[in-house]
């Protein structure tokens, strides 16, 4: 391995992430010494380990010795050592990408309406065969770019080049206004003059909503609001039932909002690295295992670019205004509003299968952020939805390296059977 894959060449620093780097530095060390001090009781069982469990460690402690000619410290030695080359690995990862020369340089397209921070990007519509008008509506938390990410990973060039008009929604930083802001100023607010605005267009009297991520859930909400705009939603990877994967994590995620009140109280938002640490609740271990695996890429390679756009957007987070924090943290997930029914916006219930519209649903099979059991339900509320399901995970469905096959081209072939596409 060259010292440059190890991290050891020298270099500015370019980059902070990833976000928050001491939390994701302690939870390795957590690991390793857990895992050591796991090791020296193998023998016996750690306290409080299940029967089952005890039994394990006993299992993998005999091999170990077995493998090192009978010697009882051989377990204990071995998982030192392996602990040791994941942490170099994991340091070696983190250097190498806050020292990584890639830059996004893809330039913004033209503005078509703004309001507060928040701009509705226009990507035209390219010589391919026509389709609908399709406005692309992000989560709240992340940057819009993820579906405009790099040349030959933008969702949103993909479809313009290929006939849509497409139109992407750029929350933008919340501001002073923004942050006072709840889920119905959002959404019957802000979110419903972009459309308007979208459908003032020539030959767009009517537009698809594109949701992705937490933003099919506002474009579940806006659709029902104003359907005279709509003429069919897209939502991919959409999480609805928020206790359909694991109820205890969403019951834990709630109980944490208390918690979180002091950090809001200061700006208004719940701030970047807290949700940044809210999301690495949902899987712990899996920065520092990417983050290894990147130290063993060759940094020149189209891999470990693709790597860097994706952990620059990550780590590129928007502050969450405060009042919708506390509709997600306590609503969403704490009592799962919108599978139980009880989600308002505007005083009215949210309730996907009322919509009478054309509908395709993208739930990744191997999505962490929104578990397909979460995202499932809304092709079974909405009649007569599409529901595709890719073997991709939440970003890269959207923006890998098998995104093209695994959602923009099914995704392009539904919006071209629309009925009266333009």
């Amino acid at each position: 391995m060259t010292a440059t894959v190890l991290g050891t060449a020298r270099g500015p620093l370019l980059r902070r992430g990833p976000r928050p780097l001491l939390m994701h530095l302690m939870l390795a060390m957590l690991k390793s010494s857990s895992s050591v001090t796991a090791s020296l009781n193998s023998s016996a069982g750690w306290p409080g380990w299940s029967g089952a469990a005890a039994e394990r460690a006993r299992v993998i402690a005999a091999a170990a010795r077995e493998a090192a000619g009978g010697r009882p410290e051989a377990f204990p030695q071995a998982v030192v050592m392996e602990a040791l080359q994941q942490d170099r690995e994991l340091v070696a990862g983190i250097a190498a990408y806050r020292r990584h020369p890639w830059r996004r340089e893809l330039p913004d397209p033209p503005v078509l309406w703004t309001e507060g921070e928040t701009r509705l990007l226009d990507f035209g519509r390219g010589r391919g065969r026509g389709g609908p008008t399709l406005l692309l509506v992000p989560s709240l938390v992340n940057r819009a770019y993820i579906l405009d990410l790099a040349p030959g990973r933008s969702m949103a060039r993909f479809l313009a080049d290929a006939g849509v008009r497409v139109l992407l929604l750029d929350w933008g930083w919340p501001g002073e206004v923004e942050r006072s802001f709840t889920l119905t100023d959002y959404i019957a607010g802000r979110l419903s003059r972009a459309l308007q605005a979208a459908c003032a267009q020539p030959r767009s009297s009517r537009v698809v909503l594109g949701g992705y991520c937490m933003g099919g859930l506002l474009a579940v909400a806006a659709a029902q609001g104003l359907p005279r705009y709509v003429a069919g939603l897209a939502l991919l990877a959409t999480p609805w039932d928020f206790h359909a994967d694991d109820p205890d994590r969403a019951h834990t995620l709630a109980r944490l909002a208390p918690l979180l009140e002091p950090a809001m109280a200061i700006g208004g938002a719940l701030p970047v690295d807290l949700l940044q640490v809210l999301f690495a609740l949902l899987d712990p271990w899996g920065i520092a295992s990417k983050y290894r695996g990147f130290a063993r890429l060759p940094q020149d390679s189209e891999r470990a670019r693709q790597f860097v756009a994706l952990e620059d957007w990550l780590n590129d987070g928007v502050p969450l205004a405060a009042p919708v924090a506390r509709e997600c943290l306590q609503g969403w997930y704490g009592a799962n509003a919108p599978a139980a029914g009880t989600w308002r916006v505007a005083g009215l219930p949210v309730m996907p299968g009322r919509l009478d519209l054309p509908c395709f649903v993208a739930v990744p099979a191997r999505d962490r952020i929104v578990p397909p059991e979460s995202a499932r339900p809304l092709a079974a509320l909405i009649p007569g939805a599409v529901l595709h399901q890719p073997q991709a995970g939440h970003i890269g469905m959207a923006a890998g390296s098998g995104a093209e096959a695994a959602l923009w081209r099914p995704l392009l072939e539904w919006l071209r059977g629309l009925p009266g596409r333009a």
